[in-house]
């Protein structure tokens, strides 16, 4: 059956709608004749058959080569969901783990060797054979900085690179804001590059007036520049709302330094207004 190609609405203005409209009309045409042509056993041209000066091979070879990527995408995505819920599954199940990661607070938690040391170099290197930096006998491992729930995310995210369950994530809950500041902070200490870009783009997208001063502080602890800067831009833009707001005192007396930066900051965008 061909495929039948719609536009969206109200997506385009009316000419690119109308041109639109005519190459779709153009596809879905050609898809039909190709289709009748095949289901009376008739041989089709091929390509080198068709004149070079052919106002439709452009076309034709334009959206076979779209059709190609798509493919290739959506093969992309499947494999992606093949390791992912294959790896969650083991995890989810205990299926031959052989270490314990223990929390701060809370029951511990069975993992692998293997997907620990893949992920991150620091536990390669707390599990490596030597006899300076091995694992600790009784193959455990401590994290004493993530409470148990922090630690079910952290390991989630190794098994299927996801931080929620729309993203099969180990069928865990959308993670909250504090728990995105222990992950990002553990991300950053145990080296995980991956969950550290995924929990800076999630903060940075819900940073606003009443939570710019925590973000800020988990930037500036995790090292992470970009945050730190998409933070600061907030405070400039809501300043007198921030600055003045029952949380600062608290805020400046932890960060200092901090807290200059963000007089410097004002002081030079009132220089900016003024001229």
């Amino acid at each position: 059956m061909a495929a039948v190609y719609r536009l969206p609405r109200n997506a385009i203005c009316a000419p690119c709608h109308e041109g639109a409209k005519a190459i779709i009309g153009f596809l879905n045409k050609d898809d039909e004749q190709q289709q009748e042509e095949g289901g009376h056993g008739s041989v089709l041209k091929s390509r080198g058959s068709v004149k070079t000066n052919s106002p439709t091979k452009g076309m034709r070879d334009a959206w076979e080569q779209v059709k190609e990527m798509r493919g290739r995408e959506e093969e992309g995505h499947q494999r992606a969901a093949f390791l992912a819920q294959g790896l969650a599954m083991a995890w989810k199940e205990g299926v031959h783990t052989d270490i314990v990661v223990k929390p701060g607070t809370g029951p511990p938690i069975p993992a692998h060797k293997a997907i620990l040391a893949a992920r991150s170099e620091v536990f390669r290197h707390m599990l490596a054979a030597d006899e300076r930096c091995k694992a600790p006998a009784g193959d455990t491992i401590s994290l004493p900085e993530l409470t148990h729930d922090e630690l079910a995310l952290f390991l989630a995210f190794f098994y299927t690179g996801a931080l929620d369950e729309d993203g099969g994530g180990g069928g865990l809950p959308v993670p909250e804001e504090r728990q995105l500041h222990a992950l990002l902070v553990a991300a950053d200490k145990y080296d995980v590059p991956f969950l550290r870009r995924a929990c800076q783009a999630r903060l940075a997208a819900a940073v606003d007036a009443s939570n710019v001063l925590r973000t800020l502080e988990v930037a500036e602890l995790s090292s992470s520049a970009a945050l730190r800067e998409r933070a600061m831009d907030t405070v400039v833009e809501h300043a007198e709302q921030v600055v003045f707001s029952p949380d600062y005192d608290d805020f400046a007396v932890r960060n200092a330094g901090l807290c200059v930066e963000i007089t410097r900051a004002l002081l030079a965008k009132m220089k900016t207004v003024d001229r």
